[in-house]
This record gives structure tokens, C-alpha cells and sequence, in this order.
């Protein structure tokens, strides 16, 4: 592959990096910012739900600014924005700026999200092999970097905005000069995306990518929000150990994204999808049934395994199956991502309170496994790259978005 392909790769990796550590920089500090603010409990989860509603209509409004705009400019420009909006939560002096700050990071997260997941779509039809896991790897470690982050501001006491700004700092400029080499990649798929000229995003044949996006992510949302809470109050775990589900979960949605481009090479899409669904619903039960804390943390593992494979190779899924209209149906499609952000919580919540805390594992675990019902939307003559399925590598990689 040529360098600009290289560098486009890795910018965009750093790109995927700097979301993470943002993101995780927002979630963690959410106790912090309650007190900085004097949110109260009732209206905590407004500021909350805001933010996934407003990234769901930035990504809707995305669909419509490609049209006219390159996905690498939209992520150029709203990458930075995320990152002075984080700052902007950190440094605020009242609910009103709170409240302007999550609606300005909401919205442009939502554009973000989405373009940087049309770009890597575009450079995995580009590379003509699987390598959309791997930037969604260099998320999950940008979220352990975040998240490591902030632990330490939290354990030396630092104000938020004296915790965000060294990060700010290093990630905005950093990746305003990477953008200088994003790839579009549009001109590598020139003959696919003829054929598939003229032809929209039918939303029947999308349907089953969103559900399985949906349902990944309040499998995804459920370990976030309740898997200290379960480890403790359920498991009997220290608060101390309660802590470290979540760790090892982040961990190993890393290693399962690292090794999981070489697997769809090998075995194809359709077989990864079915395997991590069944590994996340063994998750689920092994957590529903664990004696004990460690055991506990056993399940909490194999989710990270299971789950880490789905949502990018649902991206990859939806560019695949409308190659003349990949950036449609990747905006439709990531708003699924806060579809299940939203419900998954509160309903393992709901599910618990009036049931119970092992019961209410139990719902996601099906929700998992119904996945594997639509596993077959996931295949296609591109989905088994490697192996010897691999297609001939001679492309035109397009133009940089430096040439913009």
C-alpha cells in the first residue's frame, strides 16, 4: 500500500484514539461534574439523555452534509469541537454553560462518530482486506487512556478543567495537523459505487444492522453503567474490586478488536459475528449465575471478547451492503449506537429494581443472542477478505483531504 494510504490509516487510528480519550474523560468524571454543578439527582439524567439525543441528530444531519462535504472535513472540523466542548464542561460556572457545552459535544460527537466511521469503511474498501477493528482498537485504548486520566485527576483532586486542559492541549492540535492526511478513499470504490448509483439506502435491508447495533450497544451500556454496582451489591465484592470489571472489560474489547481483523480475514464477517454474539451471551449468563465476585469478573471478560466485534463489523456490514451509498447508511446506522446507550441502562435499571439484578442480565443476554439471527447480513462477496478471498489490491486510493 502507498503512503498516502499509510498515513491516512494511521491518522485516522489517532482520530478513533482521541474520541475515546474523550469520551471517557466525560463518563467517568460524571460524580465530579454533578458536584462542580450542584446537578441534582432528579435532573442528572436529563443532561445525560441530552447528550445521545443530540449525537443522534448530528449524525442525521451528517447524512445530508455529505452530500455536499467530504466526510474528512466534517471529521476536521468537529473533532475539535468535541475537545473544546469537553474543556467547556470542565470549565463552565453554571448550568446554563453546562448545558451548552454537553449540547455543543452531543452534537458534534454525533458528526464525528459517523464520519469517522464513514472513513473507515472507505479505507477498508480501499485495503480491500478487514481493517475496520482496528481503528475501533485504537478506541478502546484511547478509553482506557481516558479513563486512566481521569482516575488520576479524581485521586489528586484536581478541578476538571485543570484535568482536561494537558489533554486538550496534547489531542486538538495533534489531530488538526493528522487530518491533514485523512483519505476518503471514494475514488478506490469508483466501479462499486456506479453500480450502485442511483440507489438510496433501503431501510428494510438496513434494519437488521440496526437492531444489531442497538443491541450491541446496550450490551456495552449494561457493563458501563452496572457492572460495579453488581460486583458489589449483588456479588459482594469490595468497592475496590467493584472497580475493576470495567477495566478488564475495556481491556479485552482491546485485544478482541486487535486480533479481530485477522479473523475476519481468515473465516469471514458472518463466522466472527456469530462467535463474539455467542461469547457476549455466554458473558451474560456466566455474570447472571456467578457465586462470586471473581467469577463475576470471568463473565464480565468474555463480554468484552464477544461484544467488541460487532459494532465495527456493523459498520463494515452497512458499507458493504449499499457500496453507492456507504456514507447514507453509516450516518442512519450510527444512530442505533445512542438508540441502545439510551435504553440499555435504564432498563437493566427498571429490570432490577422490580425484579432482579441477575434477572435483569438475563434480557441483554437475549437481546445478544438474537443477533445471531441476523448474522447472514453481515455476509457478502467482500466480507471474506484473506484466506484466499482475498481481491486484488491494484486501487486508486483518492485524494487526501489535505486536497480539499
Amino acid at each position: 500500500m502507498t503512503d498516502v494510504l499509510r498515513r491516512g490509516r494511521a491518522s485516522l487510528a489517532f482520530s478513533f484514539f482521541a474520541q475515546g480519550a474523550a469520551f471517557a474523560l466525560l463518563v467517568t468524571r460524571i460524580p465530579a461534574i454533578q458536584d462542580r454543578y450542584g446537578v441534582s439527582d432528579a435532573l442528572l439524567p436529563v443532561f445525560l439523555a441530552a447528550v445521545p439525543i443530540l449525537a443522534g441528530a448530528g449524525s442525521v444531519t451528517t447524512e445530508q452534509l455529505v452530500k455536499r462535504i467530504r466526510p474528512s472535513r466534517l471529521l476536521r472540523w468537529s473533532q475539535p469541537v468535541v475537545l473544546l466542548a469537553l474543556l467547556g464542561v470542565g470549565a463552565g460556572g453554571g448550568l446554563a454553560e453546562l448545558g451548552v457545552a454537553l449540547a455543543a459535544f452531543g452534537l458534534a460527537v454525533g458528526a464525528l462518530d459517523a464520519s469517522m466511521n464513514m472513513l473507515g469503511v472507505s479505507l477498508q474498501r480501499t485495503y480491500r482486506r478487514s481493517i475496520m477493528l482496528s481503528f475501533h482498537a485504537a478506541y478502546s485504548l484511547g478509553g482506557i487512556v481516558g479513563a486512566s486520566l481521569a482516575w488520576a485527576g479524581a485521586h489528586w483532586h484536581l478541578a476538571l478543567w485543570v484535568s482536561y486542559l494537558p489533554v486538550i492541549a496534547v489531542l486538538l492540535p495533534a489531530t488538526l495537523v493528522g487530518s491533514r492526511w485523512y483519505v476518503d478513499g471514494k475514488a478506490a470504490a469508483v466501479e462499486e459505487q456506479r453500480q450502485g448509483e442511483g440507489a438510496g439506502v433501503v431501510f428494510k435491508l438496513l434494519l437488521p444492522l440496526c437492531l444489531v447495533m442497538t443491541f450491541a450497544y446496550i450490551g456495552d451500556s449494561t457493563v458501563s453503567n452496572w457492572s460495579a454496582k453488581y460486583l458489589k451489591d449483588v456479588l459482594g465484592s469490595s468497592e475496590q474490586l467493584a472497580t475493576v470489571p470495567y477495566n478488564v472489560y475495556m481491556v479485552t474489547t482491546l485485544v478482541g478488536r486487535a486480533a479481530g481483523d485477522f479473523g475476519v480475514r481468515r473465516f469471514g464477517a458472518v463466522t466472527v459475528v456469530r462467535l463474539g454474539g455467542l461469547v457476549a451471551a455466554g458473558g451474560f449468563a456466566v455474570v447472571a449465575a456467578a457465586p462470586g465476585a471473581w467469577v463475576g469478573m470471568l463473565g464480565f471478560t468474555l463480554l468484552g471478547l464477544g461484544l467488541c466485534v460487532l459494532v465495527p463489523q456493523t459498520f463494515a456490514a452497512a458499507g458493504r451492503l449499499f457500496p453507492g451509498a456507504s456514507d447514507a447508511a453509516i450516518a442512519r446506522l450510527n444512530v442505533f449506537n445512542y438508540v441502545g446507550f439510551l435504553v440499555g441502562s435504564p432498563l437493566v435499571g427498571a429490570l432490577g429494581d422490580a425484579w432482579s439484578y441477575r434477572g435483569a442480565m438475563l434480557v441483554p443476554m437475549v437481546l445478544v443472542l438474537v443477533t445471531l439471527v441476523y448474522a447472514r447480513s453481515f455476509a457478502a462477496q467482500q466480507d471474506r477478505y484473506g484466506g484466499g478471498h482475498e481481491r486484488p489490491r491494484t486501487a486508486d486510493v483518492g485524494r487526501g483531504s489535505n486536497g480539499l
